[in-house]
């Protein structure tokens, strides 16, 4: 080999195009083997089945005393009962009642003190401060002297369910006007827009997160107010069936009756998640991974 001369560098091999789809496709199937999808309604079942299932073997067993909790066959025989003979749904149809009642006047109060409040220091100043102090009196023990001033009928019921839901409103509206961002404000300001523009465009739509909020906490306050409003002297609704199932040792009609209300307060949540995405469409939030 003559000095100064290098050997020829072998041609470099070409990658077999016809390979691609076959690599593509196995990289994809080990892709997706790695990890299954489950729905996630699936998932979400996991645990009350589970329940449910170790609630059954105990009842069976005996560990779980008939006396002490029904088994699950058994109350599902008697809500079946229940709402065969109609009791159930006539005393759901009475506890919805109430609750929207309750709920009408108590948002419409709370929504209204949160706007005076929150869009005027002067409404500032002469409602907070009241709210404030009257919102750390336990509302339940208001039960009596809702019996003096307004008898036992239905009044003292959808009183208390209002000031349970008034509280939160006003909370959570007040404190959505008040944490708008300034500097949208100022935006509004130098499209020119008035008072009265700003309010509309700019402050309640910016409040409306928050109102959402109060609203859901609202409804869960709302059915626990029912079950205490409905434990003076009444004659109907869910918590009259508990009253009466707890004087005959009925443990079955009590679980019955404490599935609706959670079946009820589920149903409110859900309702108020739709009109959620609904009216916050241009509010992305993060989902979770």
């Amino acid at each position: 080999m003559a000095v100064g001369h290098s050997p020829p560098l072998p041609a470099p091999l070409k990658p077999d195009i016809s390979l691609i789809p076959e690599i593509e496709s196995l990289t994809s199937t080990r892709r997706t083997g790695r990890r299954v999808v489950v729905p996630r309604w699936l998932r979400r079942a996991v645990g009350p089945v589970l329940l449910l299932l170790v609630w059954q073997v105990s009842s069976a067993t005996g560990v779980l005393a008939p006396e002490v909790l029904a088994s699950p066959g058994t109350i599902a025989r008697s809500a079946g009962g229940l709402v065969a003979d109609g009791t159930l749904p006539n005393a759901m149809g009475v506890s919805l009642r109430r609750v929207a009642a309750g709920l009408l006047i108590g948002g419409a109060v709370g929504v209204t003190l949160a706007l005076l409040s929150g869009l005027s220091r002067l409404g500032e100043d002469l409602v907070d401060a009241t709210v404030q102090m009257l919102r750390t009196v336990p509302w339940v023990g208001l039960i009596p002297l809702l019996i003096i001033w307004l008898g036992i009928g239905e009044a003292p019921k959808v009183a208390l369910i209002a000031l349970g839901t008034a509280f939160h409103l006003y909370l959570n509206v007040y404190a959505g006007i008040r944490g708008v961002d300034a500097q949208l404000v100022e935006a509004g300001q130098s499209l020119g827009l008035g008072r009265w523009g700003l309010v509309r465009h700019v402050v309640l739509p910016g409040a409306l997160p928050g109102a959402m909020t109060g609203l859901r906490y609202a409804l869960a306050t709302a059915w626990l107010a029912l079950v205490f409003g409905e434990s003076i002297n009444a004659d109907a609704g869910i918590g009259f069936l508990m009253n009466q199932a707890r004087e005959f040792f009925r443990t079955d009609v009590i679980v019955v009756c404490l599935v609706v209300y959670a079946f009820l307060g589920l149903l409110a949540d859900a309702v108020v998640r739709t009109l959620e995405r609904l009216l916050l469409q241009w509010r992305p939030t993060f989902t979770g991974q």
